[in-house]
């Protein structure tokens, strides 16, 4: 890796600028004809690893070349996850709208007796229903929100000396969050409908484009839109969960380096897919259990209007007070026992994915 920074160059530094992938912290060093540092690093303090960025989303190519490998490692990731996870998927979301009051979806007791319920009456095809929009989804919105994500700290970096704070990363990856959101909305759309869908009952779609030109044709483009209230305000779920993920990473590599006696703070060498899988999960928990209301209030506003054509609730205020008033607050977490089986070890393998992937650009740009 060059000792070189868009923010600055030829002075100290302790950082993981935008366009560096791994925090280390420098004193101007000799460089060869290669441009590979000879000289010795100097041994990295507490409290400068722990306010510089670890940033673990940029590799450390040179600015302006390869800006894609984020966006491809964040979509090959986020295919991943859905392939592995999606039967859990299915029975949260069929959980997140089930108030009982709706006479069109079967009551499950818990997550282990929905998945074999929808198993038993609905076979393979009722545990991976909404499959193609989801992996569609998920590939796109991956991809899209580790680019963008990374795009914000790189600018955000360069006017702070090559260091980022932890408001920092919650900006950016609120940034990035809002994006995705505008970008991939209608697709959760399409995807909830699809879940929703039972053989017991009228299936209006027979598959992804069926409900999307059937939504355009009876309800409007306005209604691939639903929900993107509930969806903004989710824009904090993925702050909180990159923020603590960027905070323990960096915890993680202290006690790495603290530990092994070493200069180098190398999270390729350092970090393995064990600690990726751990801070992912670890990450994943934070941001659900703040954040889970949202996802409930969100899944109710996209349900098909009823057979009179009037929407169940208007909007985020309406489903609100409902299910306040019906359900108390346990209806807000309807669906979090499935949410966290699947969310956890979806993290887990988005985030070993994800590193595991950007490895590899780096071994065949003969960066490591």
């Amino acid at each position: 890796m060059r000792d070189l920074c868009i923010a600055k160059e030829g002075c100290r530094m302790s950082h993981v600028h935008g366009a560096c992938r791994d925090p280390v912290v420098r004193e101007p060093s000799t460089v060869d004809k290669s441009n590979r540092t000879i000289g010795p690093l100097s041994s990295p303090t507490f409290p400068t690893f722990l306010y510089a960025s670890t940033v673990a989303s940029m590799p450390a190519f040179h600015a302006g070349n390869w800006k894609w490998e984020n966006a491809a490692a964040g979509a090959v990731a986020g295919f991943a996850t859905v392939a592995a996870l999606h039967p859990l998927d299915v029975v949260r979301t069929r959980f997140q709208v089930s108030d009982g009051r709706v006479t069109n979806l079967p009551l499950y007791k818990n997550t282990a007796h929905a998945v074999y319920t929808i198993a038993r009456t609905e076979g393979l095809r009722g545990l991976y229903a909404g499959f193609y929009p989801a992996v569609f989804g998920s590939t796109l919105s991956w991809g899209l929100y580790f680019f963008f994500y990374s795009r914000a700290k790189h600018r955000y970096c360069k006017g702070n000396d090559g260091q980022l704070s932890p408001g920092y990363h919650l900006v950016s990856a609120a940034e990035a969050g809002a994006l995705v959101c505008l970008c991939t909305n209608p697709i959760w759309l399409v995807k909830t409908r699809l879940q929703l869908q039972t053989p017991q009952h009228y299936q209006p779609y027979s598959g992804f484009s069926d409900a999307l030109r059937t939504i355009l044709r009876e309800e409007g483009w306005r209604a691939l839109y639903k929900g993107i209230g509930p969806g903004l305000l989710l824009v904090t779920h993925g702050a909180i969960q990159f923020t603590v993920y960027e905070e323990l990473r960096k915890f993680a590599l202290y006690l790495k380096v603290k530990e092994g006696r070493t200069n180098h703070i190398n999270s390729d060498k350092l970090l393995n897919s064990f600690d990726y899988a751990t801070l992912g999960a670890s990450s994943k928990i934070a941001a659900i259990l703040l954040t889970y209301p949202y996802q409930v209030i969100r899944a109710r506003l996209q349900q098909r209007p009823g057979g009179d054509g009037i929407p169940k609730y208007w909007d985020s205020w309406h489903v609100l007070r409902e299910t306040a008033r019906f359900e108390g607050i346990r209806g807000f977490y309807r669906g979090i026992t499935s949410n966290l089986l699947k969310n956890i070890p979806a993290a887990s393998i988005t985030f070993v994915v994800y590193e595991n992937v950007l490895k590899l650009f780096r071994i065949a740009q003969g960066q490591n």
